[in-house]
């Protein structure tokens, strides 16, 4: 079983820069994808960035050129820095991760952070 404990969000004014952070806990052999997505209020969850064990990584081309998405494997982590807010980043942000149980693949999610871009 995995949670995932999420850290960091908050509100900046536009231009501004925030980060998010998330850590994988409890009993598992390794984590494979972990990934932050992020839903607007009356708008549909969207994927923001994702990154791979092998480090390859996925971007929402939202997010392109803006953020940056960083994992450490051996401390089960995964953070995007995000630059250049705008007030269209404002949403809750949820850290996903994939790990392969007895069970199969599961997915797991976190509680969500709120990232508010506002003047």
């Amino acid at each position: 079983q995995v949670q995932l404990v999420e850290s960091g969000g908050g509100s900046v004014q536009p231009g501004g820069s925030l980060s998010v952070s998330c850590t994988a806990t409890g009993t598992f052999q390794s984590i494979d994808t972990m990934a932050w997505y992020r839903q607007a209020p009356g708008k549909e969850r969207e994927l923001v960035a994702a990154v791979t064990k092998a480090g390859t990584t996925t971007y929402a081309d939202s997010a392109k050129g803006r953020f940056t998405i960083s994992r450490d494997n051996m401390k089960n982590t995964v953070a995007v820095q995000m630059n250049s807010l705008k007030p269209e980043d404002t949403a809750t942000y949820y850290c996903n991760a994939g790990s392969w149980t007895d069970k199969g693949y599961e997915i797991y999610w976190g509680q969500g952070t709120q990232v508010t871009v506002s003047s």
